[in-house]
């Protein structure tokens, strides 16, 4: 008999939602793809309408719908902190509070309600509604999908309802949870500390932290050791709070933080300094020695070969770069959605391995997660509909002609848009939504970050590369399919810098090139790498194969397709506004080809442009 099981994420930042039959992943989303609104926390209504829709199947046809966490124990530890740190946050406590008694201490019937909604019948006609521990449906999105027949897993991240950090041993279809870090001493909530302090938003800009690193020196390790972190020789931790805000306030840092650091947080937007590098540097340094501690702890302590990741600090490619160099493990396997919306699929395999007892089946080659391509894909009629109702000018060209067609088209410098396939899962575009340039020209860092990205311009964008010829490349000797692992470009590839270019500090390195790929080689050599599968995608696969055989370079560029403050594209109409609104120059969508030059301008992408910029 099948079993259809739907698992959710929902109510604090990236809802998802995520349908496993007979155990199979068939399909997951986030749902800001289809509302447009970067990190929605609402509950995932088109995210679980897509999952439906591409099974055939409603929500009454399903056994049991699983939540990725148990609201009333966050609800206690909620309380228990306040009242910990009294009469300490009382304005913070007055904000949660008629949020959480109006609504998150009700969220089952909450959640019920919009299933409800959905199927269009009465609560007590719906499946089954579980809940499963948040750090219990990392440990399964990280698991269950993994090639490993046995691991030890490591989550890391914010907080769930009370750990932070746990270590669990996934052994068959069972993770037996060994031991945890509670609230409020978090490694991720650390980070975006810092995140915070640096000018950047929490939740978000962590990912910039990680990028800036390189630029700084790590002048703050020993502070951050000697007065936020009392760090053990196992990787166990303790904060001490009263530089924080975070469990309290409605700050991540207070006043004795910022005396520390020697002044207060950068305001966003404003001039990066010194400062912010060498903190960035300093907190990166400090993230891959508890990783590292970590790790070799829970090796000691299980004895397995392998190790698997999530929670959101398992995003951090540096440090999983390291873990995987350095550390006690044979191999690792990340989960792709590490952040909360990989919950709706970690919460979903808890009920079919774990509650159910079902038996799982261990992969012979790659691993349960499809190569993470498990959203929407539009049909030709949907793509030609839509592109003719915008009055687009386009043509439509057959395999394999379009392959040779856009790798000329990026050999000749031009920057393409590139929606194939089915949408990703989880915060990396992998050659499904992306955005496309040549690795080998100097400036498409810059004219990516600017013109197109309208981000940063100290961003470093990452290498696609076959996944065949990785080692040639990248000093790498294993497959790294999610962009999830940190590696140095190969020696043979490098420019060594000048004496004068030696020094330069901070972001005047941004300039100088590092090696023959100077788009995607980041200031200390490193890139973070995806690697390219001709099983889980072939399309991209084949047009880094015809852009090889004419340029003997088989990487790309691949950046994700949206813009700054903007989710991924999803639709073709996402793509096709996101194309016109920027300095691309190519579009492609499946076999649909659109030159920007040949487009019809419209005031209203003028208009955005402008106003965006001005931003």
């Amino acid at each position: 008999m099948t079993t259809r099981i739907l698992g959710l994420s929902a109510y604090y930042h990236d809802s998802a939602a995520a349908l496993l039959v007979d155990g199979e992943i068939v399909a997951a989303a986030q749902e800001e793809r289809f509302t447009r609104k970067k990190h929605d926390a609402r509950f995932p209504a088109r995210a679980v309408d897509f999952c439906l829709r591409e099974a055939g199947l409603g929500v009454r046809d399903l056994d049991e719908v699983v939540f990725y966490e148990k609201p009333l124990v966050k609800f206690e530890r909620l309380l228990e902190t306040y009242v910990g740190f009294a009469p300490r946050g009382l304005g913070s406590f007055l904000a949660a509070m008629p949020v959480w008694l109006t609504e998150k201490l009700h969220m089952k019937r909450e959640i019920k309600r919009a299933l409800a909604e959905l199927a269009g019948c009465a609560e007590d006609a719906l499946p089954p509604l579980l809940f499963t521990e948040h750090h219990h449906a990392h440990a399964a999105s990280a698991f269950h999908p993994s090639p490993f027949p046995r691991a030890a897993v490591l989550c890391m991240d914010g907080v769930g309802e009370w750990a932070t950090t746990s270590v669990w041993l996934g052994e068959d279809n069972r993770l037996k949870p060994l031991w945890q870090i509670d609230f409020p001493h978090s490694l991720g909530l650390l980070y975006s500390a810092f995140t915070y302090y640096t000018g950047f938003k929490v939740n978000s800009g962590e990912y910039k932290v990680m990028g800036l690193a390189p630029y700084g020196e790590p002048k703050y390790v020993r502070a951050i050791l000697d007065h936020l972190v009392d760090l053990k020789d196992d990787g166990t931790f303790r904060l001490d709070m009263s530089y924080f805000n975070f469990a309290t306030g409605l700050t991540m840092t207070g006043a004795k933080f910022d005396k520390l650091f020697d002044g207060p947080p950068r305001k966003p937007e404003s001039p990066l300094t010194q400062r912010e590098m060498d903190l960035a540097r300093s907190i990166q340094e400090v993230t891959d020695l508890v990783v590292m501690r970590l790790a070799r702890t829970a090796h000691a302590e299980t004895g397995a070969d392998n190790l698997c990741l999530a929670g959101g600090v398992a995003l951090n490619c540096v440090a999983n770069g390291r873990l995987l160099r350095e550390g006690p493990f044979k191999d690792l396997w990340i989960q792709p959605a590490a952040g909360d919306a990989g919950g709706a699929i970690g919460a979903a395999l808890v009920a079919f391995h774990e509650m159910r007892e079902q038996p799982r089946t261990v992969p012979n080659n790659g691993d349960r997660m499809r190569g993470a391509f498990l959203g929407p894909r539009p049909a030709d009629a949907e793509i030609k509909s839509f592109l003719d109702g915008a009055g687009a000018i386009y043509e439509r060209i057959d395999d394999p002609a379009l392959f040779d067609r856009v790798a000329e088209i990026l050999e000749s410098g031009a920057v393409v848009g590139w929606c194939q396939g089915r949408m990703e899962f989880g915060p990396r575009a992998l050659g499904a939504r992306s955005i496309l340039g040549d690795p080998r020209n100097r400036k498409m860092q810059s004219v990516m970050n600017l013109k197109i990205k309208y981000r940063e311009s100290f961003r470093p964008f990452a290498p696609a590369v076959l996944a065949e010829r990785v080692s040639d490349w990248f000093a790498i000797d294993r497959p790294s399919p999610y962009m999830l692992l940190v590696a140095d470009v190969q020696d043979r590839l490098r420019i060594q810098m000048s004496e004068a270019e030696q020094r330069l500090f901070g972001i005047e390195k941004l300039n100088v090139p590092r090696s023959s790929i100077p788009a995607v080689t980041h200031v200390d050599y490193s890139a973070r790498l995806q690697t390219v599968h001709r099983d889980t995608n072939p399309r991209f696969h084949e047009l880094l194969t015809r852009f090889e055989a004419r340029t003997g370079y088989p990487v790309l560029v691949n950046t994700s397709f949206n813009v700054r403050g903007e989710p991924i594209v999803c639709t073709p109409e996402d793509a096709y506004r996101c194309f016109m609104r920027t300095e691309m120059d190519w579009l492609v969508v499946e076999n649909y080809l659109i030159e920007k030059a040949r487009q019809p301008k419209r005031d209203e992408d003028e208009a955005w442009k402008r106003e965006f910029e001005l931003d």
